[in-house]
């Protein structure tokens, strides 16, 4: 049986984000929202915050039980320090909370991911397993690659 550890993670991710095109629709404001302080401008992939849900998605199923503060300093950047003498070193910033929050929410609604019983972050449900799994081996059949062959 294939997981999602069987496959190479881009090609896992833009998959998932295929299929969680149609669960749920993008807030109106993710479209003018920077993804942290770190970045200038919005992204400009026209799917975007499909890909971050699923990148989201198998984070949590490979980390869980994992948070909105684990998520935001893994999905964060650095800035540059002073930009007048350039001596400054960079500086580590967190990523946007409310757009993983939203997305946790989403995926929340459509039974992908859940609250453990002990309420501390969020862990994949069965259903949330399977489609990656059942993903993954969609994208491992689309591969041609001789060194993913023993999984077929």
């Amino acid at each position: 049986m294939v997981t999602l550890y069987d496959v190479p993670t881009e090609e896992l991710i833009d998959a998932v984000a295929e299929t969680l095109r149609d669960e749920f629709t993008e807030p109106d404001w993710a479209a003018f929202a920077k993804t942290g302080s770190a970045a200038e401008l919005p992204p400009e992939q026209e799917d975007f915050y499909h890909r971050r849900a699923a990148s989201i998605l198998r984070t949590v199923a490979v980390d869980g039980p994992v948070g909105v503060e684990r998520l935001r300093t893994r999905y964060g950047g650095t800035v540059e320090g002073s930009t007048r003498y350039r001596v400054a070193p960079k500086h580590r910033v967190d990523g946007s909370g409310s757009l993983i929050r939203t997305i946790l929410q989403q995926l929340g609604d459509a039974g992908l991911v859940e609250r453990p019983p002990d309420g501390k972050g969020r862990v994949v449900t069965a259903d949330g397993r399977s489609l990656l799994d059942s993903t993954a081996g969609d994208v491992l059949e689309d591969l041609d690659r001789p060194d993913l062959e023993r999984y077929a």
